[in-house]
């Protein structure tokens, strides 16, 4: 920043009189150049964002909207200053409820932390060791964590049928995603097009709690192209069906037009699920 203290004096002070405010709000969040070419309010409202002095309270669309952190904390929780090793135990258990079973590795990628953190950390952190069949080397049994409360009932699930982003939490983690689900999933929008196998931007296909299948969508007007889909059996078919629909309402499309299909032979039956959908 040009005048670092001037510039978060203005936006305290703007917060502070207005309220809860975006970065257009503020003065603007970028200069005019590229995409990362911020204004100094915007570099100065981020740097209060890192250092604890405003929070984002909420999102409109992408944007964040920025509120101080005295207001919209409560005092009890902005007041208190838990020593380092309460913050690791805590962290810790967030990820092993999010995660219901989890490898160390799993554990220290959820929020960031270092190996030697979680390994510190676990003993106090609440949760439990378990052995994961298939989860070590060659397929044996492998150490790992889990949430007590994951372990107090039989699995259940809601078992939702959808298209998942490249970048879903659920997925995000392309090892513990083949590890849980045996699926090799990667982003091949980087890849060279001949040398793509499941398509630009494939989204897996969620249904029963598994991960069945990819679709590489695509939009022309009001049609969802599926450039490519691939499906790991024909008894997923009503659930592609479904995905696909539900997909194109997400983009305002009103018809789906499959261009490849791993095996031909099922086309006409999913053309005509896609006509009841």
């Amino acid at each position: 920043m040009e005048d670092a203290e001037r510039s978060c004096a203005e936006v305290l002070a703007r917060l502070r009189a207005d309220g809860p405010l975006t970065a257009t709000e503020l003065g603007g969040a970028k200069r005019g150049g590229e995409w990362w070419d911020w204004s100094e309010t915007k570099i100065a409202v981020e740097w209060l964002l890192d250092t604890g002095q405003v929070v984002c309270s909420e999102r409109r669309s992408w944007k964040r909207v920025y509120d101080l952190a005295e207001r919209a904390v409560p005092s009890a929780l902005l007041d208190s200053e838990p020593e380092d090793a309460a913050c690791l135990r805590r962290l810790l258990g967030q990820a092993g409820a999010a995660l219901g079973v989890a490898t160390a590795k799993d554990l220290a990628d959820y929020h960031r932390l270092k190996s030697q953190q979680v390994t510190a950390a676990l003993p106090d952190s609440g949760l439990v060791p378990v052995q994961v069949h298939g989860w070590g080397r060659d397929g044996s049994v492998g150490a790992a964590w889990a949430d007590p409360a994951a372990l107090a009932g039989e699995p259940r699930g809601r078992h939702r049928t959808t298209l998942l982003s490249p970048f879903d939490s659920l997925i995000w983690d392309r090892a513990r995603t083949e590890r849980i689900f045996g699926l090799s999933h990667r982003l091949e929008a980087y890849t060279p097009k001949e040398k793509r196998l499941h398509g630009y931007f494939a989204m897996p296909l969620l249904t029963g709690g598994r991960l069945v299948g990819r679709v590489d969508p695509a939009r022309e007007g009001r049609t969802l192209v599926a450039r490519q889909v691939s499906l790991d059996s024909a008894r997923h078919l009503d659930a592609l069906a479904g995905a696909l629909t539900e997909a194109a309402a997400w983009v305002g499309c009103d018809s789906v037009r499959v261009e490849r299909l791993h095996d031909e032979s099922l086309r006409p039956a999913l053309e005509q699920l896609l006509a009841q959908h």
